[in-house]
């Protein structure tokens, strides 16, 4: 059985990209935190969450607070893209919860190393 990934992020483009490079796993894609809220609400739980940092509605440092708050979702590992590479950000985004920090433009071959040696645990 495959595993899973929910990507979230309001840039389709982006979206596509990453979906190519991570076709050995099943990913769900979705445009913002609150649908991804949903979706993991009807009993969906992914091996991992790839998420982007800014976003309409919900940014995607929230929706990790959430994921981290709610037992259900707590232990799921959480990425986070970003175009803001600030220490402090990263600090304060790894101590909220996240699995791992991925600069944004990135290289997707990096991404997908940084996903198999996660999801291999």
């Amino acid at each position: 059985m495959k595993k899973s990934i929910l990507l979230v992020d309001d840039k389709p483009e982006i979206a596509k990209i990453i979906m190519l490079y991570l076709s050995a796993y099943e990913v769900k894609y979705v445009e913002n935190p609150l649908i991804a809220i949903a979706w993991l609400s009807s009993g969906n739980i992914p091996d991992l969450i790839i998420s982007d940092i800014n976003m309409p509605e919900m940014t995607g440092e929230e929706f990790l607070i959430y994921l981290k708050a709610n037992d259900m979702f707590s232990d799921i590992p959480v990425f986070i893209l970003s175009s803001v590479d600030g220490s402090e950000d990263r600090i304060r985004l790894f101590e909220e919860g996240a699995e791992d920090f991925i600069l944004k433009p990135f290289n997707p071959e990096e991404l997908k190393v940084r996903v198999k040696r996660v999801l291999k645990q």
